[in-house]
C-alpha cells in the first residue's frame, strides 16, 4: 500500500510518499503555495500520479497531547483533502517533527535557503516514517 504523508504549512507543504510496498519513503517534495485549495489540488495530482492509497496529515498537538492552536485549521484542510482527493486523511501526531527535521538538516550541514526549502519534506518523511512504523507493529 502506497502512503502519502503531508506536513501542511502556511507557505510550504512537505510531502513524502512511500514505496509501493509501504515500507520506506520513496519520494519527497515541497509544494509552495499559500492557498489551501491549490495545495490540495497539487496533493491530489501527486496522489493520482503515484497511486497513493492512504493520506496521513501531520496534526498539531501540544507536548501534553492536547490539540494545538492550529488544530481546527488542519481539520478543515483534512476535509478539503478528502473532497479533492477522495481519500480521508489519517490525522497523525506531528509533535517535534519540524524540530527533528531541523536537527537532521543541521547535522548534514544544510543551512540558509537550502535548509528552508528542504525542512518541510524532511518533516513529512518523519511523519511517514512514524506512521509506517505504526502499521508494521
Amino acid at each position: 500500500m502506497r502512503v502519502m504523508a503531508i506536513d501542511y504549512g502556511d507557505a510550504r507543504t512537505g510531502v513524502a510518499i512511500s514505496d509501493a510496498s509501504g515500507l520506506i519513503t520513496g519520494k519527497t517534495t515541497v509544494i509552495h503555495s499559500r492557498k489551501p485549495e491549490k495545495t490540495a489540488q497539487e496533493i491530489a495530482l501527486l496522489a493520482r500520479e503515484n497511486k497513493v492509497e492512504r493520506l496521513v496529515l501531520g496534526f498539531p498537538r501540544n507536548m501534553d497531547g492536547s490539540e494545538g492552536a492550529r488544530a481546527a485549521l488542519y481539520r478543515q484542510f483534512g476535509q478539503l483533502l478528502q473532497q479533492v482527493c477522495g481519500l480521508e486523511p489519517v490525522l497523525w501526531d506531528e509533535r517535534r517533527t519540524t524540530v527533528e527535521a531541523q536537527q537532521i538538516l543541521s547535522d548534514c550541514n544544510y543551512h540558509g535557503k537550502k535548509r528552508k526549502n528542504t525542512v518541510d519534506a524532511v518533516a513529512a518523511s518523519l511523519i511517514l516514517e512514524g506512521y509506517l512504523a505504526f502499521l508494521a507493529r
